[in-house]
């Protein structure tokens, strides 16, 4: 017997609710799973996940929360893997570009701010939408909301960049490749240890269309056009790929 679609919704609203109130990980798993256990025994019985739970899911949720310590120093170890996204687009768009990489201290302030901006946004939207029942369409528009501020606020530090004077790091030909190799050692250990490859995906497509299309002859507007194609072509086939992945999944737990 399987679980019904209402208790399986909450019981991932509740992981999700956990995680982002930085709670403990191997805790979350093993308070989820004596629910699930929880649930499947009530629904054998007759009974519905309200009626394990009380008219209120989100008072449930802030019970289980309070009673759970939090985790939040193990949490900090991911927030070098989070800032190495937008570190590694940046690096390497610029070697690709220029071959050198050099910021201003303005630049290198910006990105950690940027990336502090989107992991508390992250957070705040995950705990918000986890508690309330809303429409997929509802809980897509809140959950856009750090990315959108995250990203306006990048703009703003890239477009006051060029009029706010701060000192130039340069760091020469050797540190530059040095830096480049780096980043993408992190890159690969990162989509092992997350067993993903979401990073060097949208690495790839983003800049291979500029390196295949370089020394071409074709005209800056074709090279735009085959080179978006190229682009919106293998984040697709990624993003079927999961698709696939994961219908084949579902069909094998039911």
């Amino acid at each position: 017997m399987s679980l019904t679609q209402k208790s399986k919704k909450f019981l991932e609203d509740l992981h999700i609710y956990l995680l982002s109130s930085g709670k403990n990980l191997n805790e979350i798993k093993e308070i989820t799973k004596e629910l699930e256990d929880h649930l499947l025994e009530a629904e054998a019985n007759g009974k519905s996940v309200d009626q394990v739970v009380g008219d209120s899911p989100s008072a449930y949720m802030e019970s289980i929360s309070g009673e759970m310590k939090s985790d939040l120093a193990s949490w900090t170890k991911y927030f070098p893997l989070v800032l190495l996204g937008p570190i590694a687009f940046t690096i390497f768009g610029d070697l690709i570009n220029g071959g050198e990489l050099a910021y201003s201290l303005f630049h290198i302030i910006g990105i950690i701010v940027y990336t502090l901006l989107f992991i508390i946004g992250v957070a705040i939207v995950l705990k918000y939408t986890s508690k309330k029942q809303s429409s997929v369409t509802k809980e897509i528009f809140i959950l856009s909301l750090p990315i959108i501020v995250s990203m306006l606020f990048y703009l703003s530090v890239l477009f006051l960049d060029t009029m706010i004077d701060t000192p130039i790091v340069h760091f020469g030909e050797i540190g530059s490749i040095v830096i480049g190799s780096v980043v993408f050692l992190l890159i690969i250990a990162f989509s092992i240890w997350s067993k993903t490859i979401i990073i060097p995906v949208v690495l790839l497509a983003l800049f291979l269309p500029d390196i295949l299309l370089k020394e071409t002859a074709l005209s800056e507007s074709s090279k735009l056009i085959i080179g978006m194609f190229i682009t919106y072509s293998l984040i697709g086939l990624y993003l079927f790929y999961i698709f696939v992945k994961e219908r084949k999944k579902q069909q094998g737990s039911e």
